[in-house]
């Protein structure tokens, strides 16, 4: 019969008959594997004298539950069965952690899920926003010879962006403000909380006038030649925008995008030659061209002048430039009209369903431009813009106004490529060595664990029976 544990020996000589089993103490055949697999628990021939003393003598629960919480891990606590004495083997599951981290990863693929699908429609909202504003503005400028007057009127719609940002405001925002405090804080980008004369003059007057040229010129390019051409040859006003920021704005050298600058250059020369040089097309590309280059102008003096603006910021601004393009130029429209310079007709036999169609898919494509970046990233943005090239195609070609020779793909491909190396970022050629290494370290320690969980298991079974191995068993 053992002692309890308020009997503890007091002097050596007590337990001196035990002592003498010390040597004839062997692992049982018997023991069960939970104790051989077990990380808490030595084999008992590897055990100290100590505790070989107290397994014999029956104090070795006690002090084995006083050290269990130090030798043992948090994640797991084991309990064994020796000398009869009997103990819960609980190891304490971690599905807790691992339902955690399934949750975790399921919300997050959600999350990403659903940003992509918003990314997607706003792709396919773009392409098809452009593609059919460059459509019906080309069947309106083909009956009619209103330019500039149709440019006025597009560009008045832009007085509906501000309107239409405030209600997002008011949706999203929990500090909700009135639509003039709103209005005032977003005026502190032009550099002033009000309007005045003195901040129309020299921060959206200049700009006013680069957006209705490019207006003008790309509806003016349109009359001579396919939309399919327009709309690839205006892709080239990223490529004039990266050659003017390096030369004003001292931007990185990048050969990647000098690259892309010359694929664009040679894509209008090839795009020239598809229609063999006649004077009708060759004005038509020359316009486009001089459309995308303002264009261009536009965006640096932009960022030079006002920087980068936020999205109430552009609300504004595009609001404020709609609102002077419809006091300050309305009488331009009416003088080239009366001076014959665009084809006067009577409002009722004007193509309404056309021009608003037009001015509505302009205002949608703008307003996706500035606040798509809101739910996607802004290459998928510039991405619509390049689809809108195959969908216009498509569009020419059912209605047979284009003839896809080799050398207009080759032209458009050389084009669209251009544009494509336009979007890759600054340093995407210190991601691609960094990305490999990632890849790398991550595989290397998946082989060694591999190979170590493989050593493990090749245990020989006559190491595991010898009483003085020092190797320790792990749990399988």
């Amino acid at each position: 019969m053992r002692k309890t544990s308020d009997m503890s020996p007091r002097r050596l000589s007590d337990i001196s008959p035990q002592i003498s089993q010390l040597k004839a103490l062997v692992i049982d055949e018997d023991l069960s594997e939970e104790l051989k697999s077990s990380r808490s628990v030595e084999y008992i021939n590897n055990a100290s004298i100590e505790e070989r003393i107290l397994r014999i003598t029956g104090y070795y629960e006690s002090w084995n539950a006083s050290n269990r919480g130090e030798d043992q891990p948090n994640s797991e606590k084991v309990e064994v069965k020796i000398d009869g004495h009997s103990a819960s083997d609980t190891v304490k599951s971690d599905c807790g952690n691992r339902l955690q981290r399934l949750c975790c990863c399921m919300y997050m693929t959600a999350v990403h899920m659903r940003r992509a699908l918003w990314g997607v429609a706003v792709v396919i909202c773009i392409c098809v926003s452009w593609t059919g504003c460059t459509q019906l503005a080309k069947i309106t400028v083909g009956r009619l010879n209103v330019p500039f007057t149709l440019t006025w009127f597009s560009t008045s719609w832009n007085c509906a962006i501000f309107p239409l940002y405030y209600l997002g405001h008011l949706c999203c925002c929990k500090d909700r403000q009135t639509p003039r405090q709103r209005f005032r804080e977003c005026c502190q980008f032009l550099g002033d909380d009000v309007l005045s004369l003195r901040m129309l003059l020299s921060r959206v007057a200049p700009f006013g006038v680069l957006w209705t040229l490019t207006s003008y010129l790309y509806l003016q390019g349109l009359r001579r030649i396919p939309a399919t051409d327009a709309c690839a040859l205006f892709c080239c006003s990223r490529a004039f925008a990266f050659l003017i920021s390096w030369i004003v704005l001292r931007d990185r050298f990048m050969g990647v995008r000098i690259v892309a600058a010359i694929l664009a250059i040679g894509g209008i020369v090839m795009m020239t030659y598809a229609d063999g040089f006649h004077s009708y097309s060759v004005i038509g590309i020359s316009l486009v061209v001089g459309s995308a280059s303002t264009a261009a102008i536009y965006k640096v003096l932009f960022k030079l002048v006002l920087g980068s603006a936020k999205l109430g910021e552009a609300a504004v601004y595009l609001t404020v430039l709609g609102g002077a393009n419809l006091v300050f130029i309305s009488a331009v429209p009416l003088i080239l009209l009366l001076m014959g310079a665009e084809d006067f007709v009577s409002p009722r036999d004007l193509p309404w369903p056309s021009i608003c169609g037009m001015s509505a898919l302009l205002l949608v494509f703008n307003f996706l431009l500035n606040f798509g970046v809101l739910i996607t990233l802004p290459t998928l943005i510039s991405l619509g813009v390049v689809l809108s090239v195959p969908l216009n195609a498509v569009i020419d070609r059912y209605m047979c106004e284009i003839q896809l020779n080799s050398v207009r793909i080759i032209a458009v491909s050389i084009i669209c490529l251009g544009f494509l190396l336009l979007l890759l970022p600054e340093d995407w050629d210190q991601s691609l060595p960094q990305l490999r290494s990632m890849l790398y370290n991550r595989e290397e320690p998946q082989e060694s664990v591999r190979d170590k969980h493989s050593e493990t298991l090749h245990i020989r079974p006559r190491e595991a029976k010898n009483c003085n191995s020092k190797t320790t068993p792990s749990i399988h």
